[in-house]
């Protein structure tokens, strides 16, 4: 039997241009849908603002904007619902599902005009429909953040580790990243063009971004890691008056990370991958075939250098131009201790001042 119940949530329809956080009721939370002007597609953003009772900082946090990656949608969907504003100082500028084409599509690309909306930012508001979404995220909700957070996967043709990626070339984004307790940091030194927090970083505002397993599910463990890490960042930045809840940090990889470096088949064939993820690999290493249907070799991938594998191809089929594998490096112990040299002088200042 099936009971199907009317909606609670009372959700206000507001043109982008007109959407001013400030202008909201503190100590509430408020669901809004952002209309940017592509009605004629039926597109609207989902927003959820959540006002602490107090002034503070504002994280703006966002799922979806592949649309084969569900982590972050529920992730944020369960957050604000255990989110009290009255205990909040400062605000969360959720969006649920950053490309809902996408999202209600199941692909990583908008089927509007087949664009992947994580290469396109800060869009054009004359452009696509992903686009114009992208330029909407842009000035509407990520500029008005002090800190940015992007909730990722691998979708369902990548494996990835469930990590936390941030900016090797900022303290704050670092130190948040290891607020956020995920079992893999990724520290990237540069951060290539059109992404949402290649964004972010143009406006001189801290991100990071979370990877997990994907493969179109949400396992258990990654749910409560990106929900864990959520929390601990609200913590990190002072609007959540609790303790962090720690988890150890099991790798620290290094590298830009662009999943368009990857190695890129040639074949199109059945993908076989003999590594595993967060392997160990030696310049020239085998890491997979593609095999004919009769089990002849088409194509060997090789390990391009030695380091660590961050992306393996986790779906059977593959096609010319899939991205198979990312070979990555762990931290430098250079940047390390220099990282936590700076992180113990500022200790010791504080507690002499």
């Amino acid at each position: 039997m099936r009971t199907k119940t009317k909606s609670k949530i009372q959700t206000a329809s507001i043109a982008a241009g007109n959407f001013v956080p400030e202008k909201f009721a503190r100590g509430r939370r408020h669901d809004i849908n952002l209309d940017i002007g592509l009605n004629s597609y039926g597109v609207s953003v989902p927003l959820i603002l959540m006002r602490g009772a107090e002034d503070g900082k504002t994280l703006v946090v966002m799922a979806g904007v592949h649309g084969d990656e569900y982590e972050g949608v529920r992730a944020i969907l369960e957050l604000c619902d255990e989110l009290d504003p009255q205990t909040m100082r400062g605000d969360v500028l959720a969006v649920t599902a950053a490309n809902p084409p996408a999202l209600w599509a199941g692909t990583r690309t908008s089927p509007l005009d087949g664009c992947n909306m994580a290469r396109l930012f800060p869009g054009n508001e004359k452009g696509s429909p992903s686009e114009v979404i992208a330029f909407h995220l842009s000035q509407s909700i990520i500029a008005r953040g002090n800190f940015f957070l992007d909730l990722h996967s691998a979708g369902v043709k990548l494996l990835m580790p469930s990590m936390v990626g941030y900016d090797a070339q900022d303290e704050n984004s670092r130190a948040a990243a290891i607020a956020f307790a995920a079992p893999v940091i990724w520290g990237h030194p540069t951060v290539s063009a059109g992404r949402s927090i290649s964004f972010a970083h143009s406006r001189g505002i801290p991100w990071l971004y979370t990877e997990a397993r994907g493969a179109g599910r949400i396992a258990p463990d990654d749910l409560q890691m990106f929900k864990r890490g959520a929390r601990n960042l609200l913590a990190h930045l002072g609007i959540l008056n609790e303790e962090k809840e720690d988890s150890p940090i099991q790798h620290r990889l290094y590298g830009d990370g662009d999943t368009d470096a990857s190695l890129i088949a040639g074949e199109s064939g059945f993908f076989v991958p003999s590594v595993e993820l967060l392997d160990q690999v030696s310049k020239g290493d085998e890491l997979g075939r593609t095999l004919s249907l009769h089990g002849d070799t088409l194509e060997m991938f090789s390990a391009p250098q030695s380091g660590v594998v961050g992306l393996i191809r986790a779906f059977p089929i593959v096609s010319c131009g899939d991205a198979t594998f990312l070979i990555t490096e762990t931290e430098p112990i250079n940047i390390r201790n220099s990282y936590l040299h700076t992180v113990d002088s500022r200790h010791i200042m504080r507690r002499t001042l």
